[in-house]
């Protein structure tokens, strides 16, 4: 009886023990399908690819222009703001950096070439200021190596501003009292601040600034919609016509020397470099412009003698590239070239209020 109460009671205990363990969980249900990627249509695919081969080709413009990785200070561009637009620059105070680089009009003044000291005209066109700070160096020749150099060339140039020498400018500077003052913030490290290499600095500082972002530079950067369906099929005409031969790079252009007509001879009376190195390769050898803002910025080539864009594409792939293209693909070029058009801050290139002349400051000498 007691073995019969032993078993009954451990039957009884494992029961209850059985009963008070929880049910196993139910299966977890199937994780739903992942969403599927959402078809890209035939024109975003080929957006995509496009952008793909054009950042092998170009890159998007910098915020500033730094020279050798510095950074202007605020207090130099705001100097080299003001002479940008200083007339008392010039023999006939009449003249300045702006008249022949007008920033209202992106940086050029739309003539073949440039009008200066007692009406004379310039050799060649005048380029815009824009971006300039990229190129390989300035001048369609190349003789100076950057802003800074180039901005000391037109001061004492008799065609242009017409100077007399380096020391007459600086004496200009240096009778105008409020001159004094910004000189000393932007080089305080300089016991005699106000030079000619000073004040070419501080231009060169002001025009480091002058960057123009554009659709296109959107478009570099990631964003294929930045440019409408007629603007990329320009884009890939510019690349399969042979365009960035000469025009790539982040300034699409500007960045090396080229023999114009090197397919097909343009006639021309300007040697280019030869003039300026006397090396017998050189005849005919100019720097390519960059095309930022092309599309605002005619008449076009070295003389100025070509009035249309849709005109200066055309000349350019037969005498560059060996290449008669039909005006709708030149068309298709001159569309793209319009997504390179961009705008500076407006308050960055505003003319700010010059200091009026001392008692010493000379007069403008109209001879």
């Amino acid at each position: 009886m007691d073995r019969l109460r032993l078993t009954a009671l451990l039957g009884l205990t494992l029961l209850v023990a059985c009963e008070a363990e929880p049910p196993p969980p139910p299966p977890a249900p199937p994780a739903p399908p992942a969403p599927a990627a959402p078809v890209k249509s035939p024109e975003e695919q080929k957006a995509e690819a496009l952008l793909g081969k054009a950042k092998g080709l170009f890159q998007p413009l910098p915020t500033f222009m730094e020279k050798g990785g510095v950074r202007a200070t605020d207090d130099q561009i705001a100097l080299g703001r003001a002479l940008y637009y200083e007339t008392r620059l010039s023999k006939n105070q009449e003249l300045s950096c702006n008249s022949c680089h007008d920033l209202a009009t992106f940086g050029v003044d739309n003539k073949p070439t440039s009008t200066g000291h007692k009406g004379q005209l310039g050799g060649r066109n005048s380029p815009t200021s824009l971006n300039a700070a990229l190129h390989i160096a300035q001048f369609w020749d190349g003789r100076a190596a950057d802003v800074e150099a180039q901005a000391k060339g037109p001061v004492l140039n008799p065609v242009e501003m017409a100077m007399k020498d380096e020391a007459s400018v600086v004496a200009v500077l240096k009778s105008i009292p409020g001159y004094e003052e910004p000189f000393k913030k932007a080089f305080p490290d300089q016991p005699d601040p106000i030079t000619y290499d000073n004040m070419a600095n501080a231009i060169g500082a002001f025009e480091r600034g002058l960057v123009t972002p554009s659709p296109f530079d959107k478009f570099l950067g990631g964003d294929t919609k930045a440019l409408n369906a007629e603007q990329l099929a320009g884009l890939e005409a510019f690349v399969d016509t042979g365009c960035i031969a000469c025009h790539s790079g982040v300034g699409v252009g500007g960045a090396g020397y080229f023999k114009l007509g090197q397919a097909v001879p343009y006639e021309t009376k300007d040697m280019g470099r030869f003039d300026l190195t006397k090396v017998e390769t050189d005849k005919m050898v100019f720097k390519a412009p960059s095309l930022r803002n092309v599309t605002k910025t005619a008449p076009y080539f070295h003389d100025g003698s070509i009035t249309t864009l849709d005109q200066a594409v055309t000349l350019m792939a037969k005498h560059q590239l060996g290449k008669d293209i039909d005006a709708a693909t030149a068309g298709k070029i001159v569309t793209f070239l319009g997504a390179l058009e961009g705008t500076v801050d407006a308050a960055y290139v505003a003319k700010p209020e010059l200091p009026p002349s001392g008692p010493k400051t000379p007069k403008a000498d109209k001879g």
